[in-house]
C-alpha cells in the first residue's frame, strides 16, 4: 500500500502488490509452518446542522470515556510485555498512539528497539524450553481458555480496535469472533500435530518422523485487522510448541496488548508470548540478527517482505509472509444482480477498503454495466460515513494522513488519464482522515488505480466484452492474493476460477477471509448460492 515508513515501519498496511502461493492443501499445513521435521455518523453528504469541530468535541468526549473504561478493566495496557512482565523503553523514550477519528491522543507507548527485542527474544527462548515439553493437551486447555477470554472481552476488545484503528463497532466486534476462531482453531488442532511412518526400502527397517516445534518465532503484524492478524500467527505456533515475539504496528499496539494481557490470564507461561513495538527498524534488525530466532511471520508491505526474507538467509530462518493484493471483481452478464451487488460492497468497503483481499478493481461485462453501475452508485450514495462508535455507520476514517494521500494522488492520476469521478472523489466534510466513498468509471487496466493497491473506499469500474478479455485484464498484475466472480453458470465458475492467478478465489461470496478452516494462502473457491 505504500505507507511504509522504514524499513519495517507500518509494515502492516496490509499490503502491496506481489504474489504469494502455497500449494500445501492439508489443514495440517498450519501447523506445518510452526514445525520442523525431525529427521528429514454521517452520509456522503454532511448533516447541515452540525460543523466537523461540534463533531469532533463529542467523539473525544465518548472516546475519553471508553478508554478510562478499558484502562479501570485491565485491558488497556500502555507497556511492552517482556518475560511476563510490563516494561518501558530502556532509555524512558514513547510515541502516541491516537485516534485516527480525531487525532487525540490515546495512550504513549514505550518506544522500544533492539536493546527490547533481544531481552524479549532471550525470555522467548528461555520458555521454549519448557512450553515445548508440555503435552498438546495441556497446551490446548491453555489455548482454549485464551479463546474464552477473548470471547468474554468481546465488546470491550472491539471498542479498543475501533478506538485505536477507527473501522466501525460493528466491523471491529466482528473481528474480535474471527480472530478468536483462530486461537479455538489452533487449540483443538493442538492434539492432532501427527507424526508420520513411512515404509522403508529396507525389509527389517521402519521410518517414522516426529513434527516438533522451530523455537522462537518473530510476529510482525498488520494495522488492519490488529487482533486476528496476531492471533492467525501466534495461535498455531503456541500450539505446536513455539513461544513468540510479537510486534504490532506502532499505529495499533493497544489491541495487541491487550490480547498479550488475556494470554497471561489464561495460564500461558511469562515469556512464551512478548510484544514490542516502537522503532520499527532497530526491532526488524533484532529479530533477523538473532540466531534463536527460528521462524519470522510477516504480514505487510511486498517492500518489507522482500528485506525480510533476504535478511532471514542470513541465519537460515523459516520464512511465511502474506503481502500484496489487487483483487479483480469480476461480474458477468448472466450474475444475479442483487448477489453482485451485495457481495461487492462487502469486498470493497469492509474496513474502508483497507484490507489486502478487498475488490480493488471491478470488472463487469458490457451487457449490464449500466443497470449494475447504476444500482453499485445509488447503494454507495447511501453508506453512512462517520466515527466507528456512532451508530449506522459502516465507513470511518483511513488509518492516516498517508493513506488519504495516497488516495488523492491515484484518483488524480486516473482522471488525468480520462477516468470520470461520479460519486466522492475528495475528503469528507468531516475533516480528519475521512474520505468520502467514490465510485470512477472509465478506468482503465493500465492506470495506476488499476494498478496498485488503492487501501482506500474507492470503487474502479471497468468494462469488459468476454469472459477471455476478464480473465486477461485480471491476471494482469503482480499481485496474486484475492479475486471475485460473481455468475450464474456452474461450468463458467470452474473455469474462470481454474484461469485466475490468484490463491483465493471466491464464488458469488464477497468475503472469502472470514474461513478460519481455509488457510488464507491457499488455492480454494469459496463456493456460495445461486449457482444453477
Amino acid at each position: 500500500m505504500g505507507l511504509t515508513r522504514s524499513i519495517f515501519g507500518f509494515a502492516s498496511n496490509g499490503c502491496s502488490t506481489a504474489r504469494i502461493l502455497s500449494s500445501s492443501s492439508s489443514s495440517s499445513t498450519l501447523f506445518n509452518r510452526f514445525t520442523r521435521l525431525s529427521p528429514p455518523a454521517h452520509r456522503c453528504l454532511p448533516t447541515p446542522c452540525r460543523s466537523p469541530s461540534f463533531f469532533i468535541r463529542q467523539i473525544n468526549m465518548q472516546a475519553q470515556s471508553i478508554a478510562a473504561r478499558l484502562s479501570s478493566s485491565g485491558i488497556l495496557q500502555t507497556k511492552g510485555l517482556i518475560g511476563g512482565n510490563w516494561t518501558d523503553a530502556h532509555d524512558g523514550k514513547t510515541f502516541e498512539v491516537s485516534n485516527p477519528a480525531t487525532g487525540e491522543v490515546i495512550a504513549n507507548i514505550p518506544c522500544m528497539g533492539g536493546k527490547e527485542t533481544n531481552d524479549a527474544i532471550t525470555s522467548a527462548y528461555d520458555a521454549f524450553n519448557s512450553w515445548k515439553k508440555l503435552t498438546a493437551a495441556d497446551r490446548s486447555k491453555r489455548l482454549r481458555k485464551w479463546y474464552d477470554l477473548i470471547m468474554a472481552h468481546k465488546e470491550e476488545l472491539g471498542q479498543l480496535i475501533t478506538l485505536e484503528q477507527g473501522k466501525p463497532l460493528k466491523e471491529a466486534i466482528g473481528e474480535v469472533s474471527y480472530g478468536a476462531g483462530f486461537i479455538e482453531f489452533a487449540a483443538e488442532e493442538a492434539k492432532r500435530v501427527y507424526g508420520d511412518i513411512i515404509p522403508s526400502p529396507l525389509p527389517d527397517r521402519r521410518l517414522f518422523v516426529l513434527k516438533q516445534p522451530v523455537g522462537v518465532v518473530g510476529a510482525i503484524t498488520p494495522w488492519n485487522f490488529p487482533l486476528a492478524m496476531i492471533t492467525r500467527k501466534v495461535g498455531p505456533a503456541l500450539a505446536c510448541g513455539c513461544t513468540v515475539v510479537i510486534k504490532p504496528s506502532e499505529l495499533t499496539p493497544l489491541t495487541a496488548l491487550a490480547a498479550a494481557q488475556l494470554s497471561l490470564e489464561a495460564g500461558i507461561p511469562p515469556g512464551v508470548v512478548n510484544v514490542v513495538m516502537g522503532n520499527a527498524s532497530g526491532i526488524g534488525e533484532a529479530l533477523l540478527n538473532s540466531p534463536k530466532v527460528r521462524k519470522i511471520t510477516f504480514t505487510g508491505s511486498t517492500a518489507v517482505g522482500k528485506k525480510l526474507m533476504a535478511g532471514s538467509a542470513e541465519t537460515v530462518k523459516k520464512v511465511s509472509l502474506e503481502l500484496g493484493g489487487n483483487a479483480p471483481c469480476i461480474v458477468f452478464d448472466d450474475a444475479d444482480l442483487e448477489v453482485a451487488l451485495k457481495g461487492t460492497l462487502a469486498t470493497k468497503f469492509r474496513n474502508s477498503g483497507q484490507t489486502c483481499v478487498c475488490a480493488n478493481r471491478i470488472l463487469v461485462q458490457e451487457g449490464i454495466y449500466s443497470k449494475f453501475a447504476d444500482s453499485f452508485l445509488k447503494a454507495v450514495q447511501d453508506m453512512k460515513v462517520g466515527e466507528g462508535f456512532g451508530e449506522g455507520v459502516v465507513q470511518g476514517p483511513l488509518i492516516n494522513e498517508a493513506a488519504v494521500q495516497k488516495v488523492e494522488t491515484l484518483i488524480q492520476d486516473a482522471v488525468s488519464k480520462g477516468a470520470k469521478v461520479v460519486l466522492g472523489g475528495k475528503r469528507h466534510s468531516l475533516g480528519m482522515t475521512f474520505y468520502e466513498p467514490t465510485v470512477i468509471t472509465d478506468v482503465k487496466n493500465e492506470m495506476r488505480i488499476s494498478t496498485e493497491e488503492v487501501f482506500g473506499p474507492v470503487a474502479p469500474l471497468l468494462k469488459f466484452k468476454t469472459e477471455e478479455e476478464a480473465i486477461h485484464m485480471a491476471n494482469d498484475t503482480n499481485a496474486g492474493l484475492a479475486a471475485y466472480i460473481f455468475t450464474t453458470n456452474v461450468q463458467r465458475s470452474w473455469r474462470v476460477s481454474e484461469a485466475l492467478e490468484y490463491g483465493i478465489v471466491g464464488v458469488n461470496e464477497g468475503l472469502v477471509s472470514t474461513e478460519v478452516q481455509l488457510l488464507f494462502s491457499l488455492l480454494f473457491v469459496l463456493v456460495a448460492s445461486k449457482i444453477v
